[in-house]
């Protein structure tokens, strides 16, 4: 019984001293915008947590493809049965799933994730989460020209964000928590995971920080080994035969590449045309239209539908016609903008990689017809497609090379790609202004995502690296007051008043017979889950003030910050 009882006692005291360190010693570390070994396994854990969320979505979607048999290899012989209507189908299936999920968390996909990510610390509620995996599931495996990475990015963020507030950590740490379970879902979505890390900084955060990297690349890794431990060490487009190009076609590259920019601004105008036009329209119409338009483009031209996979395996076959590809390009952009600019969830990455190959397919095969030297690099100008289109559009020229070198595992590609993408991305964007078109989509969906320069800053920060632990609290209705503010000995004195509410206790100094008086001023509270961020915008109305930091509840007072204080770290050069 003893030694029973002395287990117990070292049990409780060491759970205790466990709960804490995570409460105060754990926070404490989060709460400081640098490099954390704490982070970086919080960060392992949460991502096998979104990695088994995002294996989970893809194995459900290749059981629904087999048991439709819609599978990449017969796909386009169902043109004859009732398999055509899929899309359909998948239109009515869509409204239902959005008819009974609430309409508070309707909002979805990679720009709602950018969204939350830049004004609030990438918190996404837990809603939208069921919403966003059988609405994605049922486009995916309706053979919408849609991508997977939507729905996985969306997920892989939800998942982590959520486990980072269940924990309670710092808002700053939730961000960075968000990102690596983005991260760590496009790693177990495409096997790529220097393109994920690529892709959180470049188009997700839109910043790089140090202290940021190591929790996403350990997300990331986390992400690609459990995708090969399910599915195995595969390149999707390893297929493709790269032939090294030599330097004297490097003039016609660049051609191709300002005729890429010309297309990707034309594809950019007119989905965000159409995503304009429908925004206010019922989701009913949307889908239905999306599904009536995909069917007919389906019935003539089925390598169009799906991913993009289909028509990447038209674009590289051995004899491609130069006919049948232009008539499947415009196929393909046509089921493309009806999917993603009417509402139908899902990524657009998967869609464009498809125009693009077609594109640099169409600009090999005309290319070869006037110099038939460039025919044996039908199969690198179609990856050249691909990235062009894919940097273009999403204004991520880095994430797209360096997933599309991923994907293909041949380095060869990497100049001539870095050389058309150039002339590409600039007449995009200088002769048409082209933006990306995640931000574009904020922009109609009236959802804003800018932070100025100093609040972005503050937001790294948790109030607890900064705040003053040295404080006493009094009650109202102590009389010794002056007495207690004389011996507080340099620290804070707080007070609670008949209301519970808090009032910060003062000295001043009197001018006209210099003699001190005793001030009180009622300050505001936040919890210590809270960034320097919140606290400027409390103090920077007056500049000048304090509130109060505290854990849990309002009663649990841990710390104070003064604008003072506040002014000193920004001046500092630390945010």
């Amino acid at each position: 019984m003893y030694w029973k009882a002395l287990v117990l006692y070292r049990l409780k005291k060491t759970r205790a001293k466990w709960q804490i360190y995570l409460k105060s010693d754990l926070k404490d570390t989060l709460s400081q915008a640098k490099i954390s070994l704490q982070l970086s396994i919080l960060a392992l854990l949460f991502a096998l947590m979104a990695s088994a969320v995002i294996i989970l979505f893809r194995l459900l979607l290749l059981w629904i493809n087999t048991f439709t048999e819609t599978s990449e290899l017969d796909f386009t012989e169902i043109v004859d049965d009732w398999r055509v209507l899929l899309p359909l189908i998948g239109s009515v299936l869509i409204w239902f799933v959005a008819r009974i999920s609430s309409k508070r968390y309707k909002r979805m996909g990679i720009a709602y994730v950018l969204h939350r990510v830049k004004l609030h610390y990438g918190k996404l509620p837990l809603q939208s989460a069921p919403s966003q995996f059988f609405q994605a599931l049922f486009a995916l495996a309706t053979n919408f020209s849609v991508g997977r990475e939507g729905p996985v990015i969306h997920l892989g963020a939800v998942t982590a964000s959520v486990l980072a507030e269940k924990f309670k950590l710092p808002d700053n740490s939730v961000r960075i928590m968000c990102a690596s379970g983005i991260a760590a879902g496009i790693a177990a979505t495409f096997n790529t995971p220097l393109a994920a890390v690529i892709f959180v900084f470049e188009v997700v955060l839109r910043e790089y920080k140090v202290h940021y990297f190591f929790p996403i690349i350990i997300a990331a890794i986390c992400g690609t080994v459990t995708n090969q431990l399910v599915f195995g060490n595969i390149h999707e487009y390893d297929q493709i035969g790269i032939t090294h190009i030599p330097f004297t076609q490097y003039p016609i590259l660049a051609i191709c590449g300002l005729i890429l920019g010309c297309i990707a601004a034309l594809f950019n105008s007119s989905l965000l045309k159409v995503t304009q036009t429908g925004q206010n329209w019922p989701l009913i119409y949307r889908v239905l239209l999306a599904g009536i338009v995909t069917t007919i483009v389906g019935i003539f031209l089925p390598e169009a539908l799906g991913s993009g996979d289909l028509a990447i395996d038209q674009a590289i076959s051995e004899h491609p016609s130069i006919l049948f590809l232009s008539a499947l390009l415009i196929g393909k952009i046509i089921a493309t903008i009806a999917a993603i600019g009417l509402g139908i969830p899902g990524g657009i990455i998967g869609p464009l990689f498809g125009i693009g190959a077609l594109i640099g397919a169409i600009l090999a095969l005309f290319s070869a017809l006037l110099f038939p030297s460039i025919a044996p690099y039908i199969g690198l100008y179609t990856i050249i497609g691909m990235t062009a289109i894919m940097g273009v559009c999403l204004s991520a020229p880095l994430a797209a090379l360096v997933a599309l070198l991923e994907m293909t595992n041949d380095p060869s590609i990497i100049l001539p790609a870095m050389f058309v993408s150039i002339p590409a991305f600039l007449v995009a964007h200088q002769a048409f202004n082209t933006k990306s078109l995640f931000l574009k989509q904020l922009d109609i969906m009236g959802l804003d995502y800018r932070v100025s320069a100093v609040e972005q800053a503050l937001q790294k920060i948790g109030v607890r690296a900064l705040m003053d632990k040295r404080m006493v609290i009094v009650t109202d209705n102590d009389e010794l007051l002056l007495e207690v503010l004389k011996r507080a000995e340099g620290r804070s004195v707080l007070v609670r008043n008949a209301q519970g509410q808090m009032e910060m206790l003062q000295l001043e100094m009197q001018l006209a017979d210099e003699e001190s008086a005793l001030t009180r001023h009622p300050i505001e509270g936040l919890p210590d889950t809270a960034t320097l961020n919140e606290v400027y915008a409390i103090l920077s109305k007056e500049r000048r003030g304090e509130v109060y930091i505290y854990q849990e509840h309002k009663e649990k007072i841990v710390g104070v910050i003064g604008w003072g204080a506040l002014q000193k770290e920004i001046r500092s050069g630390q945010v």
